[in-house]
């Protein structure tokens, strides 16, 4: 049996529908999910009197008993529920046939993709939140090193190594927030809708979704079967997380850079040119900030596919998975290499020192001294800003030192060490307590 359809039809599917419509290629990666939806849909199918104990056993042990699929599986089989189905069949006989009672290839397919998403979503978050520990940590050490502060790419006011570690540690917390928003509006099972109106078997729905792990089940069968929302928001959710990844990825390539020199990659976490000896590259800041770049690309392609089907399934949706597919493979590779590169990072902090300290860096502390001495903040910026080549000794006049700027950062969410340490825990204390 290589389709789960045919009855109707008097000749065999044309190769060339086969080559555009077969899916196994790469849904082949709900494998896993698919027996499992199957062994709950057996027991399902038990409890409204479908199955009797005997014959349910029967399947439930052969689907635990099919074999992931090889690479030479892949041109027999239209798709991963027709593979699984055909093992059955070829372990039990007919009686596999009694599986899909009550069952359609269209709330199969959404409770695998579920399913999966589910995992991805857990995956993206767990190494998201090693990410976030690797800054929270880099944050603890670095809360007293100074470095230049940008804005407009121009350098701002001082700020520490560690209060940068810990605005994109906020960013990334942002995300994984997201990620289990996400997951929680799409934690509903579709199984048991049917092809659409819902199937006609006495089937405890909510029981079965329990089983499978899901909060519950869902509400109408037509729209479990056309929904996708929890795909695109997941695709969202990694979009912006990779976004976040990207633009640290910029900051580390620029302070990295010869000009800057503000730290080295560690080596492990960089490569060499093939005519230049001299070169360390950072290529894996650089990927990121590529699949960052395609992963806004996935998003707007399905969004593309979804906003024109009418309901209920339709076969455009089938290629929702793919880009979900290369999304988690370029997470589970990307964050990881982060979160290495972040503790491994090796910081220049004289050099880092002397750019925080450098005249227009504390041209704003020197006309806050001024303000607080009596005179207009407002005159004082004018003045400041007409004689910065005296800057260093107008910083003097007023005590204006690095540590006096960035000591009197104090306010919530400030710059100040004693801030960023306080901080830097509550950051730590996020990520590293056991998930309830």
């Amino acid at each position: 049996m290589k389709n789960l359809w045919g009855g109707r039809f008097e000749g065999a599917p044309s190769e060339l529908l086969r080559a555009f419509n077969d899916s196994f290629a790469f849904d082949v990666e709900l494998f896993a999910e698919d027996v499992e939806g199957s062994i709950a849909w057996t027991h399902a199918l038990q409890q409204a009197g479908t199955l009797t104990a005997g014959e349910a056993k029967a399947i439930v042990d052969a689907l635990r008993s099919v074999a992931p699929p090889l690479a030479a599986d892949l041109p027999e089989f239209e798709d991963v529920h027709s593979y699984v189905e055909s093992k059955l069949r070829d372990a039990i006989g007919p009686l596999a046939g009694k599986l899909h009672t009550g069952r359609s290839r269209n709330d199969q397919v959404a409770t695998d993709l579920k399913l999966w998403l589910g995992r991805a979503a857990d995956r993206a978050i767990e190494d998201t939140r090693v990410l976030v520990a690797a800054l929270g940590r880099r944050a603890a050490e670095e809360a007293a090193t100074p470095i230049p502060g940008y804005t407009h790419s121009k350098q701002a006011e001082p700020v520490t190594f560690g209060h940068w570690c810990l605005a994109y540690a906020e960013m990334f917390l942002r995300d994984i927030d997201r990620l289990r928003s996400a997951k929680e509006r799409g934690d509903a099972c579709p199984l048991g809708s049917g092809a659409l109106a819902g199937t006609p078997l006495p089937v405890d729905r909510q029981a079965l979704a329990r089983s499978l792990g899901f909060a519950r089940a869902t509400a109408n069968s037509i729209d479990a079967v056309a929904d996708r929302d929890f795909a695109a928001e997941y695709l969202f959710s990694v979009s912006l997380l990779l976004s976040h990844c990207s633009r640290m990825a910029e900051d580390l390539i620029f302070f990295t850079s010869d000009e800057a020199g503000y730290a080295e990659l560690p080596d492990a976490l960089a490569t060499g040119s093939s005519r230049m000896p001299q070169k360390k590259n950072p290529d894996v800041l650089e990927l990121v900030r590529g699949h960052a770049g395609r992963a806004i690309g996935e998003l707007t392609g399905l969004l593309a596919v979804l906003k024109g089907i009418p309901l209920a399934y339709d076969k455009d949706l089938q290629l929702d998975k793919e880009p979900l597919f290369r999304m988690r493979r370029v997470l589970a590779a990307a964050l990881p290499a982060l979160a290495a590169l972040i503790r491994g990072l090796k910081l220049d902090r004289d050099r880092m020192r002397a750019a925080a300290q450098g005249p227009m860096l504390i041209a704003t502390a020197v006309a806050d001294a001024m303000a607080a001495k009596g005179i207009p903040f407002r005159e004082a910026h004018e003045r400041v800003g007409r004689d910065l080549a005296s800057i260093e000794a107008l910083a003097k006049e007023h005590g204006v030192t690095l540590e006096s700027i960035l000591d009197k950062k104090q306010a919530l969410g400030g710059t100040a060490p004693v801030r960023v340490m306080e901080q830097a825990a509550r950051v730590l204390a996020s990520v590293e307590a056991p998930e309830r």
